[in-house]
Formats: C-alpha cells, structure tokens, sequence
C-alpha cells in the first residue's frame, strides 16, 4: 500500500474516532475542506474546528471500499453514515478526493451519490466540485 493511501486511511480511521490530531497531522496547514452548501473551511485551525459540531453529534461510520492513488490524488470510494441531530441520522455512498501537497493531503473534497435520513426523509449530504 502507497504512502499516501495510508494517509488516508488515517485521516478516515481519526473521524471514525473523533480524533482531532490524527485528522489534522494528515493534513497541509493551507487545507480547505469544501462541504457543500454548507461552508469552505480553511486552514487546520478552522479545519479542527468543523471536525465535531452540535448539528452532526456523536462518531461517523465510515468504510473504506476502494483507494485509488493516481496522478497528485488519492481517491477513497466508500459509504458512511452520521447521526444529524435534526433529523435522525445520514447514510451515503462517497468519493472522496484528496489532492496532495508532498505527503499531506491539501483539500478534502467529498462527493455524496446519495443520502437519506433513517425517518425516510431525504438528507443534504456534502458534495465536492
């Protein structure tokens, strides 16, 4: 497995726990973490920051079903599912690209494919460019 792949599974592995320093060691300190419609967070002090909020409370379920590493990118194809506090719970199935920068990764820009809530209602979901 790549050096980079590693990296991120690490990054995947520290939100599965919460783990704010092992999220933030995976990353660039100029990181923008786009979530769309939603907000552009960057830097790793505002990137520590949007880690953990009242809106998306307790761990993510995260799997990891395929990385693909090619060109200055990583891809991690996967699903996930978290807890929205307003309304009951989130599942997708994701990409998610990471552009690298030397060996951290410099953005984080996921792509949902679908979501919805655990009531049936749908859900918004971050979605990359």
């Amino acid at each position: 497995m790549s050096t980079r792949k590693r990296i991120v599974e690490s990054y995947i592995d520290g939100f599965r726990r919460s783990h704010h320093a092992q999220i933030l060691s995976c990353l660039t300190d100029d990181v923008v973490w786009e979530i769309h419609g939603h907000a552009i967070v960057r830097g790793k002090a505002e990137f520590d920051g949007a880690i953990e909020n009242e809106a998306t409370p307790g761990h993510p379920t995260l799997a990891i079903d395929r990385l693909i590493d090619e060109g200055d990118s990583v891809v991690a194809v996967g699903s996930g599912s978290v807890a929205l506090a307003a309304v009951g719970g989130s599942s997708s199935s994701s990409a998610t690209s990471s552009p690298f920068a030397g060996t951290r990764s410099a953005a984080s820009r996921p792509r949902s494919i679908s979501a919805g809530s655990s009531d049936g209602r749908r859900a918004c979901a971050p979605r990359g460019r």
